[in-house]
C-alpha cells in the first residue's frame, strides 16, 4: 500500500497543521499538496500556500476550478457580499459557507491522487470549528469516502487529523509538530486583510485559539 499523501492545502492555519501532521506521519518525501483556484475573492490564500509548501520542502499545485466564484451566493466569492458575524441565512450557517467546497475539493483531490499512486488524502476540516459547516463534519467525510471509493475502486482514504479538536488543541498541535515558524505565512482573515482585521469570525477564533493555549501567533508578530 502507497505510504503517499496528498494534503488540501489551503495557506490557513488549520490546513498548514495538516501539512506537518502528514509530514510526520509519511515523511517529507512522500508529500505533496494541492491548493484549490475556486474563484476565492482573496487571492492571497493562494500566495499562502504557496509560501508555505516552499518553506517545508513539498510540492504544490494549484488546480483551476472558478465555478464556485460563477454560482456565488456567498462572501468568499462574490465581491458584493460583506462577510456577516451572524448567519443570516434560513439554513443557520454563515454567509461565509460556500456549499459543496470541500466536497468538491476532496473530489478532485481524489482524482488527481488517483493517477499519481496516492491512497492518503489530508484536510483541515473539523466539526468542532464554530461554523458547523455541514461538510466539515465526520459523518460527511466518512460517506464522502465510501463514496470515492466505490466510484474510483481505490483504496482512498481521507484523514482529518484537526476533526474533534478545538483551536487552542490545533494550536497545541501545531506547536508539538513544529509547525508554528510556517504559521507566519498563513492566512485566516474572512475579509482577506494582511495584517489581518481582527474582527471577522475567522480571525477572533484563531485569535482565541492561540490565546486559550498561551502560544503568540506568529502571524501577529509580522504585522
Amino acid at each position: 500500500m502507497s505510504d503517499k499523501a496528498l494534503v488540501v492545502l489551503s495557506g490557513g492555519q488549520d490546513s498548514t497543521t495538516c501539512l506537518y501532521w502528514a509530514i510526520d506521519r509519511f515523511g517529507v518525501d512522500n508529500v505533496s499538496s494541492v491548493t484549490f483556484d475556486y474563484g476565492q475573492r482573496h487571492r492571497i490564500e493562494l500566495i499562502c500556500a504557496s509560501e508555505v509548501a516552499d518553506f517545508v520542502g513539498v510540492p504544490n499545485v494549484v488546480l483551476p476550478i472558478d465555478t464556485f466564484s460563477a454560482l456565488g451566493g456567498d462572501a468568499l466569492t462574490e465581491p458584493g457580499i460583506e462577510v456577516a458575524n451572524a448567519t443570516g441565512r434560513e439554513s443557520g450557517l454563515p454567509n461565509t459557507f460556500v456549499p459543496g467546497r470541500n466536497l468538491i475539493f476532496l473530489t478532485f483531490a481524489a482524482a488527481y491522487a488517483y493517477q499519481r499512486d496516492i491512497i492518503h488524502l489530508v484536510t483541515g476540516v473539523a466539526q468542532t470549528d464554530y461554523s458547523g459547516y455541514p461538510d466539515c463534519r465526520e459523518e460527511t467525510m466518512q460517506s464522502l469516502q465510501a463514496t470515492l471509493r466505490n466510484g474510483m475502486e481505490s483504496e482512498i482514504q481521507i484523514h482529518t487529523p484537526l476533526m474533534h479538536l478545538s483551536k487552542k488543541a490545533t494550536v497545541q498541535l501545531a506547536d508539538a509538530l513544529g509547525a508554528l515558524p510556517a504559521m507566519a505565512m498563513t492566512h485566516t482573515c474572512y475579509n482577506g486583510e494582511r495584517p489581518p482585521c481582527g474582527t471577522c469570525p475567522a480571525c477572533e477564533l484563531r485569535a482565541k485559539g492561540f490565546a486559550e493555549a498561551g502560544v503568540v501567533d506568529p502571524l501577529m508578530l509580522n504585522s
